[in-house]
Formats: C-alpha cells, sequence, structure tokens
C-alpha cells in the first residue's frame, strides 16, 4: 500500500515569508506551489523550485482566485472564461521555472476558495479541467472526490488523483467544514497522524457533525499555513511508515 503526502507551499511573496517550506519539503513527497495569484512571486517561486529540486519532491501547480489580500480564501464569481485563463496563465508561469531547473509539472492542484468552488459549480470544475487539458493532457489533477470537480475532471479525459485533508475536519455530506466552524482545524499532529492512518487503512473518518464519513484517497494534503504544519507532516508520516504504508509521490 502506497499513499502520496503532499504539501501546499510557495506561498511567501516579495519581503513576506509565509508557511514552513524548508522544514516540510524534507517530510513530503509531493508539493502544489503558489503561481502568483493568492501567494508566491516570481523571486519566490523561483526559490520553492529549486528547493523542491534538491529534496527530490515532485512538483505541482497550486493556481488560485487573483486575491493575495485574502490568500485565495475568499470565494469569487469569476466567469468560466476567467477561470480557464487565469488557471492557465499560473500553470504556464510555475512552467517557466521548472523548464529552467529541468523538471516536469507533476500535477495541477487548485488553491482555498477557486477548490472549493469547483467541487460545487460544475462550470468551474470544466473550466479548471480544460485549461488543464489544453497545457497538457497528461498531467493530473487533484480532487476532491464524490464532487462535480472529480466528475468534470474525470469527463475531460485526465488522470484524477483523489485527496483527503488529515488536518482538515469534514461534515457527514463528505465536503470539508467551513473554516469559521469550531473544529474544522486540526492542529494537534497526533490527532491528524491518527485521522491520516484511519483514512489511508480504513478509507473512514469522523465527521464533525456525527457519524462517519468515507473517504478515498491517493494523496494526503498538509497545509503549509498550519503553526505546526512540520509537526504535523513529520507525526503523519512517521504513523503511515510505522502501520507499513510506503509514502511516495503518485
Amino acid at each position: 500500500m502506497f499513499i502520496d503526502l503532499n504539501a501546499d507551499a510557495g506561498e511567501s511573496y516579495g519581503a513576506f515569508t509565509y508557511g514552513h517550506d524548508r522544514e516540510i519539503f524534507p517530510l513530503v513527497t509531493s508539493v502544489n506551489l503558489a503561481c502568483g495569484f493568492h501567494g508566491g512571486s516570481p523571486v519566490r517561486m523561483r526559490e520553492a523550485v529549486a528547493l523542491a529540486k534538491a529534496h527530490g519532491v515532485a512538483v505541482g501547480a497550486h493556481p488560485g482566485f487573483p486575491d493575495l489580500v485574502g490568500f485565495g480564501r475568499r470565494d469569487m464569481a469569476l466567469s468560466p472564461e476567467e477561470v480557464y485563463a487565469d488557471v492557465l496563465y499560473q500553470i504556464g508561469a510555475l512552467y517557466a521555472f521548472l523548464k529552467t531547473e529541468g523538471l516536469r509539472l507533476h500535477h495541477v492542484k487548485p488553491h482555498g476558495a477557486m477548490y472549493l468552488r469547483a467541487c460545487r459549480d460544475r462550470e468551474t470544475a470544466r473550466a479548471i479541467a480544460e485549461a488543464v487539458r489544453a497545457f497538457d493532457p497528461e498531467v493530473p489533477l487533484v480532487v476532491l472526490p464524490g464532487t462535480v470537480y472529480e466528475e468534470e475532471a474525470r469527463k475531460a479525459g485526465l488522470r484524477v488523483v483523489l485527496e483527503a485533508f488529515p488536518e482538515r475536519a469534514y461534515l457527514k455530506n463528505g465536503q470539508l467544514a467551513p473554516r469559521s466552524l469550531p473544529g474544522s482545524w486540526i492542529s494537534d499532529p497526533e490527532e491528524a497522524a491518527r485521522r491520516a492512518l484511519r483514512m489511508v487503512v480504513e478509507g473512514k473518518v469522523e465527521a464533525l457533525d456525527g457519524g462517519d464519513v468515507e473517504v478515498r484517497a491517493e494523496t494526503l494534503c498538509i497545509h503549509g499555513d498550519n503553526p505546526n504544519a512540520p509537526k504535523v507532516a513529520l507525526a503523519v508520516r512517521r504513523a503511515l511508515e510505522e502501520a507499513g504504508i510506503g509514502v511516495r509521490a503518485f
């Protein structure tokens, strides 16, 4: 049994340092790098790509809404045409830095509010999938299982990679709990590790609003802006490996 451990990263921009990239990169097997819209800037993107290369970590694009002030976590009513163009633009920006380092684009995973909107809005999901397919139909798209986002990615003929979040709470409908709800964020490393192991072994996790929710996962995400992100990543990886589960990029 194998699982990928990914981290949202490369979100520093300009003079501002954000996240824990240097501590997290040695612990994960793939990273989703910000592409300049919700975080990241040209110099910071270049640094993150070089850091990923140094640690042998697979690199994916992490496009988001054009919302640097809100860190891409505020919903925006962009048209499908705008979503398509914004995603394609951001993938292209990251690809330029990957090419100079001799690296390939491993996957695409939207960020924050764009990701969540794709899970419930079919037109947004379709626009993202079409942008990825236009760039390269062989590039995998990371999705939340059981959503219209997964459906549209499959319709586009893309390789779909199912994702789960051990340090984010779920609702019993399978959606991620809004960050505004108490208990939506798991910062305790051991609790995150316990949840990660159950997700992989049992395919289940407790829902914030009661009962269990089914989880299908080929990759587990650690948010780089979690204050305990390095400790969470270490605890999750240790728990998986001690259970005999291989940790490697998909």
